[in-house]
């Protein structure tokens, strides 16, 4: 798999049926290893042993329903009442980010009303911190490391 703009980790992999597969620890099994999941993999990692989130905060692929249309998101951050903290849309390396991308996980927010976002391709990452009073979102140079008490 390709190289990414994050930390190096390692991970468990198994091939079966000519398909390898990548071990995720929020999910707690194998799932088949494409260039997006490679992508969640490494953020998953890198939120957690670089930003400091615990592993019990963090949830992978869930299904959302937005105007009844059903969406999955890639990663979300929950603060420890319940509330989410942060929400991570991944794309495949070779996806370039523009406008659509934020327009997409800003769509995901109208029914999370996180107060953080992050989109990456694995090798650039963009953050953002939601303006609910303006409807916007601003970019920020990181997203803050995790504080126990949020």
């Amino acid at each position: 798999m390709q190289e990414l703009n994050f930390p190096t980790y390692s991970f468990r992999f198994k091939n079966s049926e000519n398909k390898v597969s990548i071990f995720d620890a929020i999910r707690k099994k194998f799932v088949i290893l494409q260039p997006e999941e490679w992508v969640r993999q490494h953020c998953v990692q890198y939120l957690m042993e670089v930003k400091g989130y615990p592993k019990s905060l963090i949830n992978v692929e869930k299904e959302l329903k937005i105007n009844d249309l059903k969406k999955r998101y890639d990663i979300v951050i929950f603060n420890t009442d319940g509330s989410i903290h942060l929400i991570v849309e991944c794309k495949a390396p070779k996806i370039k980010i523009k406008q659509d991308t934020f327009d997409q996980v800003a769509r995901y927010n109208l029914a999370l009303n996180t107060t953080y976002l992050m989109v990456t391709n694995g090798l650039n990452h963009y953050y953002c911190v939601m303006d609910f009073e303006n409807e916007k979102y601003n970019f920020l140079q990181d997203i803050p490391n995790y504080k126990k008490d949020e």
